[in-house]
């Protein structure tokens, strides 16, 4: 099992940064990718950004360019880095991690709350 805790969410002025942080504890080695989700009422959960183990990347094409991922190994923590906030990108940020075998069910943290707005 895989256990994930998220950190870094808040209340931020547009144009703004924020740093998600995950750490990751458990059964680490099975894990394939790990990312950060989003999701804002009324909506559904969509991809922001994953990380590969061999450092591989994906963004939605809604962040390219202002939001980075990135993992720290030593720690089993992966960040986001946020800049250049939008009101829109106002919603609970998920991290998550994939298994290798891909019928496992993927794991999730608990969300934290990105707000963005004057």
């Amino acid at each position: 099992q895989v256990q994930l805790v998220e950190s870094g969410g808040g209340l931020v002025q547009p144009g703004g940064s924020l740093r998600l942080s995950c750490a990751a504890s458990g059964s680490i080695f099975s894990i394939l990718a790990m990312g950060w989700y989003r999701q804002s009422p009324g909506k559904q959960r969509e991809l922001v950004a994953s990380i590969y183990n061999l450092g591989y990347t994906n963004y939605a094409d809604s962040v390219k360019g202002r939001f980075t991922i990135s993992r720290n190994n030593a720690r089993n923590t992966v960040y986001l880095q946020m800049n250049s906030l939008k009101p829109e990108d106002t919603a609970v940020y998920y991290c998550n991690a994939k298994p290798f075998n891909a019928g496992k069910v993927d794991y999730w943290g608990q969300g934290t709350q990105v707000t963005v707005s004057a």
